[in-house]
């Protein structure tokens, strides 16, 4: 095996989760470049028709799966679409997310539980149903962020619970499935991409953020995306239970 095949996912099956925007695009696209087929799950199946194309337009098959993560039968339900469609699932990516900015003496039950219920636990619901399915030499990465790390100046304490809940849960699950099922479990911390939530930041923030960032810019999704591939593939088969941050050195500043 040379280098560059230990980056190739032929025959290989991929799930991405939140695939209908932003991030999930890109790793979708990526991991069709790489040579997977791709089930794309989000909750607005509707916008998942341009992923899809992405994904074909790469010579590989797509399967589109209206999902709701934070639904337990939801993420059994994919993964079994997954089964029967593909007969196997390989790779896991746990891309769904919300984020909310709430000062915490307002933040109410249902925006903080919200946040939870998709982000951290949605990530547990689906690696569970794939843990069932996946073969030794699987891989499921988790996507947290760099706030599960570190803070960026606006009141996130749900996102950031859930991302740093994320790291935990990617630890322990890692030294369960590691050795016993052969089932690696990685993370990746993005830093500043652009995305459907940076388009909320409030005037200004961007600009300020950018001056703890050691590369002076935010990131592109490619850059994430090959991360991904790493992590996805053989060329990470010795990396097990780690959080890379892609973050342009945010987390060192």
């Amino acid at each position: 095996m040379t280098v560059l095949s230990r980056f190739r996912l032929d025959g290989k099956v991929a799930i991405v989760t939140g695939a209908s925007s932003g991030l999930g695009v890109a790793f979708a696209q990526a991991l069709a470049e790489a040579g997977a087929d791709v089930v794309l799950a989000a909750r607005r199946v509707d916008r998942l028709a341009e992923t899809a194309k992405l994904v074909e337009d790469c010579g590989v098959r797509a399967l589109a799966v209206a999902t709701d993560v934070a639904v337990p039968t939801d993420c059994d339900a994919v993964v079994a679409q997954a089964m029967a469609e593909f007969g196997r699932v390989d790779v896991l990516v746990n891309n769904a997310g919300v984020g909310t900015a709430v000062p915490s003496t307002r933040e109410t039950v249902a925006e903080f539980t919200k946040v939870i219920d998709v982000n951290l636990n949605g990530c547990y619901w689906m690696a569970q149903a794939c843990g069932r399915v996946m073969k030794p030499g699987s891989s499921i990465v988790n996507i947290s962020s760099i706030l599960g790390i570190t803070t960026a100046a606006l009141p996130q304490a749900a996102y950031s619970a859930s991302k740093a809940g994320l790291i935990g849960m990617t630890r322990d699950l890692a030294q369960q499935w590691g050795g016993r099922k052969g089932i690696r479990v990685n993370a990746l911390a993005p830093g500043f991409f652009h995305t459907e939530m940076t388009e909320q930041y409030p005037p200004g923030y961007f600009e300020q953020t950018m001056l703890r960032v050691p590369l002076g810019r935010k990131g592109d999704p490619e850059e994430l995306a090959a991360a991904l591939i790493f992590l996805a593939g053989d060329a990470g088969s010795y990396v097990l239970g780690q959080t890379l941050a892609v973050d342009g050195g945010i987390t060192i500043t």
